[in-house]
């Protein structure tokens, strides 16, 4: 067994700067070299990390090295000291074959977090990322092409030739929408995600219902139009709350839940008479308002076979008590409890399944993750489809890469063969949620070029942090700047919901960057009380 360069219950700060540095290097590449046994993965949970807070470049790197190792994914069945690159029945790889070259394409926070699940991936030896953020190639997680235009196909086939890569993982929808994994596809680059034909599930809403209409699939009710009178004549019959939808992709902000007539008209004038969101608000979906709870359910899909990953739910709403405008997603946890184990079979059994099939008799199967918005309807304790996505959700995402035990790229390289139905996923048992910090402002206009400092310390707050970057880039002195609207995901794993939650607020507490906000409940659907106060 290689040994660990600081002895269990020691504090990291007995250690001088350039000791550390040697040490901790040293002690990876050994355990890289020599096969890192599970009884080292299991000291790393006893080291104490908050007494050290050396400062510079060195400590970012070389601890996310350290982290990554030591939280690479484990052989369920394996002893002290085997080590864990085997193979176990979750597809995990044996360390002697050849090691995947992978590229992720995007930029935000789903990417980092899809990064630093495959890089701890057995089976995956180099990750790219494109284009990456700046983040995303300080953490270690990827290495970063910045260059690379990712909505250009004839380009992005190009460096995988050049760069060798054998599977593609396509994060943002627009790359999906454009075609992208078909062009790579026809180059015989294994590609998870869904053709352009496919990817209309989530980039038309007015199909998604239609092939509810035609597979018995439960969502809320509906209708499809393009004049605005008659879409707000059909609002006055139906009564409110009611909601306004783009048909369209709107980056997230193409959902309007209105509450009064006036709102829906203006919602409707929006999109169809100012054009605020061009040709994606070309047509509105008038939707009936569901009463109940929201939760994201997930699934891995390779054209006939639909595999769930773990629950998790997310929150849209900007402030605290879920008011204020819809987001990307200010937060997220999972599990979430409201999917109970009965729930996710009829979620497959009355949603997922005929989605798939549905796909596959429409002529356009579907390859990637399926991301269904779930409606757990108040009045009948029944799920209804919300919508559809095509990629993992953000920031959901984050908190199911960081529970997650097997081999990512071994599972999704699966399921561009059409070999899901081998695959099985083992994830912690614990729970683990994200705390989105973004900047002032949000979802509407914000300052950008603010500086964001103490990333390290946060993320030092304890074993199983770990901060996702989601708009960051370095200014000329090498600070860490806000360069969007969710800048940050601050993501902790515990034994249970309130140590995760307790131990991500406590580490986005730590981050100094007035700038930014974040809320502060993220999990009080499924906590019976909820503590967090800040402190400073």
């Amino acid at each position: 067994m290689a040994s660990i360069a600081c002895n269990a219950g020691s504090s990291f700060n007995l250690l001088n700067r350039e000791a550390f540095k040697v040490s901790l290097n040293n002690h990876i590449q050994g355990s890289l070299k020599n096969n890192l046994s599970l009884e080292d993965f299991r000291t790393w949970n006893t080291l104490s990390l908050s007494s050290f807070r050396t400062k510079g470049p060195f400590l970012s790197s070389s601890l996310s090295s350290f982290r990554r190792v030591l939280r690479a994914p484990t052989c369920s069945n394996a002893d002290p000291g085997q080590s864990i690159f085997t193979t176990n029945n979750n597809g995990d790889a044996n360390s002697s074959e050849r090691r995947l070259v992978v590229l992720v394409i995007g930029s935000g926070g789903r990417e980092h977090a899809l990064c630093y699940a495959l890089k701890r991936s057995p089976s995956c030896g180099e990750v790219f990322c494109a284009p990456g953020n700046a983040g995303i190639a300080h953490s270690g997680d990827a290495t970063c092409i910045s260059d690379l235009n990712i909505l250009d196909n004839v380009a992005v086939i190009s460096c995988c030739h050049t760069r060798g890569v054998e599977l593609v993982v396509v994060g943002p929808e627009a790359p999906l929408v454009a075609g992208l994994v078909d062009d790579l596809t026809k180059a015989g680059i294994p590609t998870f995600g869904p053709s352009a034909a496919a990817a209309a599930l989530e980039g038309s809403k007015d199909f998604t219902k239609k092939l509810c209409d035609k597979y018995g699939i439960p969502t809320a009710k509906y209708k499809t139009f393009a004049d605005p009178l008659e879409a707000k004549e059909y609002v006055k019959e139906q009564g409110t709350p009611i909601v306004v939808k783009a048909d369209g992709l709107a980056a997230g902000k193409g959902v309007i839940v209105a509450m009064n007539i006036q709102e829906a008209f203006d919602a409707i004038d929006s999109m169809l008479v100012a054009n605020t969101f061009g040709s994606a608000g070309s047509r509105v979906i008038i939707e009936e308002y569901l009463e109940g709870e929201e939760a994201s359910f997930f699934a891995l899909v390779d054209g006939e076979t639909a595999l769930p990953l773990e629950s998790a739910q997310d929150h849209k709403r900007v402030g605290d008590g879920d008011i204020g405008p819809n987001t990307g997603g200010m937060g997220a946890y999972s599990p979430a409890p409201v999917l109970t184990s009965e729930l996710q079979s009829l979620v497959m059994e009355s949603i997922i399944h005929p989605t798939v099939k549905g796909m596959a008799a429409e002529g356009c199967k579907f390859v990637g993750v399926l991301y269904a918005g779930i409606m757990i309807e108040e009045k009948s304790g029944l799920p209804k489809l919300i919508e559809y996505n095509v990629r993992f959700g953000d920031p959901e995402c984050q908190v199911l890469m960081m529970r997650l035990q097997s081999d990512l790229a071994q599972a999704l390289l699966a399921a561009c063969r059409g070999e899901l139905g081998r695959v099985s996923l083992s994830w912690s048992a614990g729970s683990a949620m994200v705390i989105v910090m973004a900047s002032n402002g949000y979802p509407g206009s914000y300052e950008m070029g603010t500086i964001v400092k103490n990333l390290e310390e946060a993320e030092l707050i304890g074993p199983m942090v770990k901060i996702f970057h989601a708009g960051t880039a370095l200014d000329s002195e090498g600070n860490f700047i806000a360069n969007g609207g969710r800048v940050l995901g601050i993501a902790a794993e515990g034994k249970d919901l309130a140590e995760a939650r307790d131990k991500a607020y406590k580490a986005t507490e730590a981050i100094d960057w007035p700038e930014g906000f974040f809320r502060r409940d993220i999990g009080w659907r499924a906590l019976s009380t909820f503590s967090y106060t800040q402190t400073g």
